[in-house]
């Protein structure tokens, strides 16, 4: 099992990509799209068909960095350098 630091690691800025928000693993998947399709009720079953790409670990990822974000606590750097 990874700790959560390591599964934030999953998580990335880059200015270039979707005004800067939060993207999963460098690719073009926004966290808060993640989070809206869990508030909307898709189980990770149905996220991980809709975008193969991804694995539980990146959704693991994302619940983490949100509550994170909410409760104040460190995520970790996550700007990476441009291409």
């Amino acid at each position: 099992m990874r700790t959560e630091d390591q599964l934030l690691d999953r998580i990335t800025v880059r200015p270039d990509v979707f005004g800067g928000k939060p993207i999963i693993r460098d690719m073009r998947v926004a966290v808060e799209h993640i989070l809206a399709m869990l508030a909307a009720g898709d189980s990770i079953e149905v996220i991980l068909k809709e975008h193969p790409e991804l694995h539980a670990d990146d959704i693991r990822a994302c619940l983490i960095f949100a509550r994170r974000s909410i409760e104040g606590g460190q995520i970790h750097d996550l700007e990476k350098p441009t291409h």
